[in-house]
């Protein structure tokens, strides 16, 4: 069932309260290079045309819109200043900011904003609503160097932060231009938004660590004559998450754990799977706790929702949409349907997909469900076939040649594919790219059938997946533009989370012969970690058992991110041989940022 496109209460609600945006619309870092443009969607003013699902450009149109807007009396957003909105919570003196964007470029514009409009207020505390970088990553544009101010996140959050950055953040980068089309251009006919947001921005990303941790739901905090409620909400849209109530100006921020789309349950750009079981009982709880005194709603993403009323009416909406995906997808698994058949059964509740808020615009039902399948049963359907298949380069090559070969395949496709049958000729043609990529009308009815796939789509991520892979498959490839793993970032890990970050990256083929052992000994932490490689795994401990290593290091933690950057000892006391460390880096396996995904 499709909500009404009459129904104009979203476009009211995201007009209202603006109070002007920046004269300048370009936002650029300090060598001149553009990380966001606010006029880049312009385009999106005219009518929906044919290469656009009429949804998915509605909701574009929508988040779109930029500038400052208040919410309510001392609550302001700056939102379409990145893929996130920054809130800005005026005290007795100052302002303290809840998310401060992606980046610190775009932050350092969206404060300037604010102080254009209402004044140059000092920033008194900074809240992290959870440990995704767009809502960390551009906090060095709102604080200046060596501000002493409240920095609040939940708890688990530096953890978490750092982590989903480091360990697999080449990969998720390099999808994450997928699912957000980042580099793909900005019109009609290819990226008109995420859905969430219109894209990331390409700026700086910073981290400055939490000074306050909230461990409990109801802890309080003042800043600034402001008062702050938290509820913990750990593992629903992030591993560490928690919205925030403003008790005094009846406002209730909602973080990303209730938004103006259905939400993803597992990335496509990839992340742990959520919990959508927790996360629909979060949502009852903040009901049960604020509903009744607040009388707006906020979130890091999109618009308000005004009135106890309707914001009550909006989370038990949100509730029922994960708990429903939740439960059913639970009854279908227990009826032995794999994944992908519950995605194609699955219908939502009419009083749901008639909500507009509820519609699949960055998470969507189909891989919704298959993530709640993943999570309780993981990758295998049962299905001895399934238990022990050939990767894709032997598997495509096998299914063409039994298929009659390449043209032939090509030719059938072609005739699927002019009758208005589209996805079945994208698992073919995949299999004859991944048999033969030079095969040139495979390549290129495949990037007609990603083309037509991707602007029929009413998800935002699936557009960008598709059309990015069209675009890859004729060639138009270009470096990874995201770089999560910043310095900032870097430096927040900590000595286990770096020597984790190198022990995934150690060749274990190659250092199956090899066995060594450092001590490092940590001068400012009073820390001392053993490394032993064995069987290539890098194991650490924190006992050295009296038994000598091949090499001691006496560093700081500063140092050994340099010599890491580096492979350089230099300052840095040494007891052994050193060729133990030179061995280590030398097992180490380089990544690949811009690592192929459309071919093999």
């Amino acid at each position: 069932m499709q909500p009404s496109f009459d129904d104009r209460t979203d476009f009211e609600n995201a007009d209202k309260g603006y109070r002007g945006t920046a004269s300048e619309t370009r936002i650029t870092d300090d060598t001149g290079r553009v990380v966001w443009d606010l006029d880049a969607y312009a385009f999106l003013d005219a009518e929906c045309p044919p290469e656009a699902n009429p949804s998915l450009w509605r909701q574009a149109q929508l988040c779109a819109r930029h500038g400052l807007y208040e919410v309510t009396d001392g609550v302001y957003q700056v939102r379409g200043f990145d893929l996130s909105n920054m809130s800005i919570i005026e005290g007795t003196e100052g302002v303290v900011v809840i998310d401060p964007l992606m980046s610190v470029e775009c932050a350092a514009a969206a404060m300037s904003l604010y102080r254009e409009i209402r004044g140059d207020r000092p920033v008194k505390a900074v809240v992290y609503t959870h440990s995704h970088a767009d809502h960390f990553g551009g906090v060095r544009g709102v604080l200046p160097e060596g501000a002493d101010v409240p920095v609040i996140a939940p708890e688990g959050f530096l953890e978490h932060a750092v982590a989903e950055n480091v360990y697999a953040g080449t990969a998720m980068n390099r999808r994450s231009v997928f699912m957000y089309g980042t580099v793909l251009g900005k019109d009609a006919s290819h990226q008109i938004g995420a859905g969430l947001g219109q894209t990331t921005s390409t700026g700086t990303i910073s981290l400055i660590e939490p000074t306050v941790t909230v461990t409990a739901t109801g802890q309080q905090q003042v800043v600034d004559g402001v008062r702050l409620v938290f509820q913990l909400t750990p593992g629903t849209e992030a591993p560490a998450e928690m919205n925030v109530f403003l008790p005094d100006m009846r406002a209730l921020c909602m973080a990303e754990n209730a938004t103006h789309t259905l939400h993803n349950i597992l990335t496509l750009r990839g992340a742990l799977v959520r919990d959508p079981h927790v996360w629909a009982n979060y949502l009852t709880e903040a009901i049960e706790l604020y509903a009744a005194d607040s009388d707006v709603l906020f979130a890091s993403h999109h618009w308000p929702t005004w009135g106890t009323e309707e914001l009550t009416t909006y989370l038990s909406q949100q509730r029922d949409l994960y708990a429903y995906l939740h439960d059913q997808t639970l009854r279908m698994i227990n009826q032995g349907l794999t994944g992908n058949e519950i995605a194609e059964r699955m219908k939502l509740p009419p009083a749901i997909a008639s909500a507009w808020h509820a519609r699949g615009y960055y998470g969507s039902v189909s891989h919704d469900v298959k993530a709640v399948y993943q999570r309780y049963m993981g990758w295998y359907d049962g299905n001895p076939a399934h238990l022990w298949e050939l990767p894709p380069v032997q598997a495509a090559g096998r299914y063409v040649d039994y298929m009659g070969g390449a043209d032939t395949v090509v030719d059938r496709a072609r005739q699927d594919v002019d009758a208005g049958e589209l996805r079945w000729p994208a698992q073919v043609l995949d299999h004859v790219v991944f048999a033969d990529p030079r095969h040139v009308r495979a390549r290129e009815l495949l990037a007609e059938v990603y083309d037509r796939l991707g602007r029929g789509a009413e998800n935002g991520t699936w557009r960008n997946f598709y059309l990015q892979g069209a675009a890859e498959l004729r060639g138009n490839k270009v470096p990874t533009p995201l770089d999560s793993s910043s310095p900032d970032v870097l430096r927040a890990l900590s000595v286990a989370q770096i020597f984790d970050s190198i022990a995934v990256r150690v060749d274990g083929p190659r250092a199956w012969y090899t066995s060594l052992t450092i001590d490092w000994i940590f001068t400012d932490l009073k820390q001392e970690v053993r490394l032993r490689l064995s069987n290539g795994v890098l194991v650490q401990t924190g006992a050295r058992n009296g038994s000598r290593a091949d090499l001691t290091l006496l560093l700081t933690k500063q140092q050994l991110l340099e010599l890491i950057a580096t492979q350089s000892l230099e300052g840095i006391t040494t007891e052994g041989d050193p060729q133990a460390l030179a061995t280590l880096w030398s097992l180490l396996a380089d990544v690949d940022p811009d690592f192929d995904i459309v071919t093999p």
